[in-house]
């Protein structure tokens, strides 16, 4: 509690929300603060669910948690928890009010907070990560709701999980085990029941970081940003090149353009090296344009790079996959390069629209900026970026 509101004190000091298009939280590197605003905690000093008074109320749990622990440590011969027949703490009931107070907390959490009674709700967005904001959730009570996906089965969850404990934790404290049962799970040893409290948080761990990694409803991309799974299925570009049919390049929502850059994909930076992503490529200033290439009268695209490569051939290639041109490393024996098939790039949308490129140096430069998705003017001198791609919060 007190480390979390030191670090949400910390990051809303040093992030910058002015640009959450090109500039969002997760690009910044913050930890805690996508956790906050999942919940429904913003930035805004309107709301009462703001960063300040939640940093400030955890920072005072923490005293109140420590004044606890102190006050237990005491007085930890209290009647309450000991055993009748002699002297030693009885395990079965601290575990019975435990398990009452968590369970108490999970279903206020889900009737109260997420359904916005009495709370914000939490965020949601869309597939896309285009329409993200807070609001309240319905909980759902169906089979089709049991993915991974589903908004209104977060709140189901809650509720039936915490009816569920109240309910097993008031009978655990209205009645006792038997002789046998006691004794085959060790409930009185503290050895046993300490150890019995790991695997359910290895699960957790192991739910959470799937969830995380692979995404989920938990994880939107406002808060998180692409998964690496969303560049190997070239998610976001089949979903631009179906937007462009209907309508201009210039409408095409600037989060989804970001979204299709290699340099958002967790998987393509080390998880050793440190900093923010803001520190490999710089601050995205301007989207340059959608690459529209032809060799000779034959459209092409650049193939891109995949996401464990570092290095990778220029190569362009049509709708069959037959390849057409290239960027060749013995320039003598070159067969395919772009000067002998006549390529020309033309930018459409972005800061260049339709400006065409003919230059061989200069259109060499864009191909292969064109491998790592949409192309992108960045600030690299404010931050002193190196260019070594770094991960996400979803890689930590």
């Amino acid at each position: 509690s007190g480390w979390s509101s030191i670090m949400l004190c910390y990051e809303t000091y040093q992030t910058d929300s002015t640009d959450p298009t090109y500039n969002p939280i997760w690009r910044q590197g913050s930890f805690v603060l996508p956790f906050t605003s999942r919940l429904g905690v913003t930035l805004s000093s309107t709301s009462p669910w703001n960063s300040d008074s939640v940093s400030l109320t955890h920072l005072l749990l923490s005293g109140l948690l420590l004044l606890g622990s102190v006050w237990h440590w005491v007085y930890w011969d209290l009647t309450l928890f000991l055993s009748s027949r002699f002297i030693a703490i009885d395990l079965f009931r601290v575990f019975s009010i435990h398990l009452s107070l968590s369970s108490i907390l999970c279903l206020g959490y889900g009737l109260f907070h997420v359904t916005g009674v009495y709370g914000p709700g939490i965020f949601t967005s869309d597939a896309f990560g285009i329409l993200g904001t807070v609001r309240p959730i319905k909980p759902t009570y169906s089979i089709s709701s049991l993915t991974t996906f589903s908004y209104g089965s977060i709140a189901s969850h809650h509720l039936v999980a915490g009816l569920f404990g109240t309910s097993v934790s008031l009978w655990h404290l209205s009645s006792r085990p038997g002789p046998l049962l006691y004794s085959t799970l060790s409930m009185g040893n503290l050895e046993s029941v300490l150890s019995n409290s790991i695997p359910p948080l290895q699960i957790a761990s192991l739910v959470c970081s799937g969830h995380m990694w692979y995404g989920a409803a938990t994880t939107v991309l406002d808060l998180y940003g692409a998964s690496r799974y969303n560049w190997d299925n070239s998610y976001f570009s089949l979903d631009i090149e179906c937007r462009v049919k209907s309508t201009a390049w210039t409408n095409v929502p600037d989060r989804l353009l970001l979204y299709d850059y290699i340099g958002c994909n967790p998987a393509k930076g080390g998880l050793f090296r440190s900093g923010p992503q803001l520190q490999s490529d710089g601050i995205v200033q301007n989207w340059t344009g959608h690459p529209l290439i032809t060799s000779g009268t034959l459209p092409v695209t650049v193939r891109r790079m995949p996401a464990f490569f570092e290095t990778f051939p220029v190569l362009l290639i049509d709708q069959s996959g037959t390849v057409r041109s290239d960027i060749p490393f013995r320039r003598a024996s070159s067969t395919f390069s772009i000067e002998q098939t006549k390529v020309k790039l033309t930018l459409v949308g972005g800061v260049l629209n339709r400006k065409t490129l003919n230059s061989a140096f200069v259109l060499k430069s864009y191909l292969r900026k064109a491998q790592f998705g949409e192309i992108f003017s960045f600030d690299r001198s404010l931050l002193y970026s190196d260019g070594v791609y770094r991960t996400t919060i979803r890689g930590w």
